[in-house]
């Protein structure tokens, strides 16, 4: 490999100099703590996710777009800049960073009592508590409005206990966390809970022989009889606009993440080809290879720069430009297809070779079939994006 992806078209120079520290940094640490080991957490099922929450909250990334309670408060860019280094390792990664970081932290920080804020986010920003964020449920995926979970007052009055009851499914990191953020119903409402996991009625047995994201803890969350003091509500929010608003924030990373999946699978495909030797040459020397290349890279560089644009956005760096739902919906729909494809396509060209955990495309590819339907599957974001452009709601039919 003469040119990297990144250096074709000097998409270095398009970031600042401390967006580039940031991936350099975080970088360094993934190839010496995670990347010589995913391949074989993949291949077991297993994620030793408390280490490196550990490693992660020294580093600051955990809650790092944050403000205040020990998170390191860097912008939105740099946070996307470091989930396309830890999903250049594996999603999986980039999907604990995640959860912890925009989905429970983000609940906390954005919707939480000062006390439910102090106790928890120093914590979990240090990476001594792990989080997860329980919405989805079996019967309740693409529909939130539809869940079952079910959160009542016992007693009358301000100060009455809550007690909840149900199910969630597909929560990363629920087997090892110490507390969920749960949405229920009310009578008044979706609201947001803060549920310590050693409260009685409360587990999260693993979900196992997951075929994608592998490295990635996965587990249910069931509610039985949970009970929780008045306070455990989240007190800043009522409806589904708490849990989409956090859904928002977390597809920033992914759209950031899966460029690093991209990147990472075109770098070790060119690094094979140049020295994989057929009819005399190297594969890299043939026509339809390099085809595969020139368009992977294009790919590659279109999702990195349709990243930044978001991030710049979000950062309210583009003057007269303002974030929405509907931008995120964009980048997540376009860049996860775009990446799912791309490294499916350099998975052949390494061959037989590209089955083995030795090389990466194949298990980027397996785990972006994952990413392509958690937080909003393809269909959602497409017709989210459709109804932006046509004024017309294809959800109702």
């Amino acid at each position: 490999m003469t040119t990297s992806p990144d250096d074709l078209l000097a998409l270095d120079a398009v970031l600042t100099d401390d967006e580039r520290d940031t991936a350099k940094t975080v970088r360094a640490v993934l190839d010496e703590h995670v990347r010589p080991n995913v391949g074989r957490w993949y291949l077991d099922g297993s994620l030793p996710a408390r280490d490196l929450a550990l490693l992660f909250g020294e580093l600051g990334l955990l809650g790092m777009h944050l403000e205040g309670y020990g998170c390191a408060g860097t912008t939105a860019t740099m946070y996307g800049v470091a989930c396309r280094e830890l999903e250049a390792v594996d999603g999986g990664i980039r999907s604990l960073v995640s959860v912890q970081g925009s989905l429970a932290m983000y609940a906390i920080h954005a919707f939480g009592s000062e006390e439910q804020k102090s106790r928890w986010l120093p914590e979990m920003a240090a990476g001594r508590a792990l989080g997860c964020f329980g919405l989805t449920e079996p019967d309740a995926g693409s529909d939130p409005s539809s869940m079952r979970t079910k959160a009542r007052r016992d007693g009358t009055g301000d100060t009455a206990d809550w007690v909840l009851d149900g199910a969630k499914m597909w929560i990363t990191n629920s087997p090892v966390a110490d507390v969920a953020v749960v949405w229920a119903k009310t009578e008044d409402g979706v609201r947001g809970f803060v549920v310590p996991t050693d409260s009685p009625g409360f587990s999260a047995p693993e979900i196992e022989d997951k075929l994608s994201l592998r490295a990635s803890v996965t587990g249910q969350i069931v509610l039985e009889g949970v009970r929780l003091p008045h306070d455990a509500v989240l007190p800043g929010v009522v409806g589904l606009k708490g849990p989409l608003s956090c859904l928002t924030e977390a597809r920033f990373g992914i759209l950031w993440g899966v460029t690093g999946a991209l990147r990472d699978s075109l770098t070790v495909a060119l690094d094979y080809a140049a020295t994989r030797v057929q009819f005399d040459r190297p594969i890299a020397g043939f026509q339809l290879t390099q085809a595969k290349f020139a368009d992977a890279e294009a790919a590659y560089v279109k999702s990195v720069l349709l990243a930044l644009h978001i991030g710049r956005v979000k950062d309210g760096e583009v003057p007269g430009a303002r974030l929405t739902p509907e931008m995120i919906s964009l980048g997540k729909m376009d860049n996860v297809r775009t990446a799912l494809e791309v490294t499916r396509t350099l998975r052949s060209v390494l061959g037989g070779s590209g089955i083995t955990a030795d090389y990466s495309p194949l298990r980027h590819t397996t785990n972006l079939e994952t990413v392509l339907t958690y937080e909003g599957t393809q269909e959602v974001h497409q017709l989210v994006v459709g109804k932006a452009l046509t004024g017309l709601n294809a959800f109702s039919g």
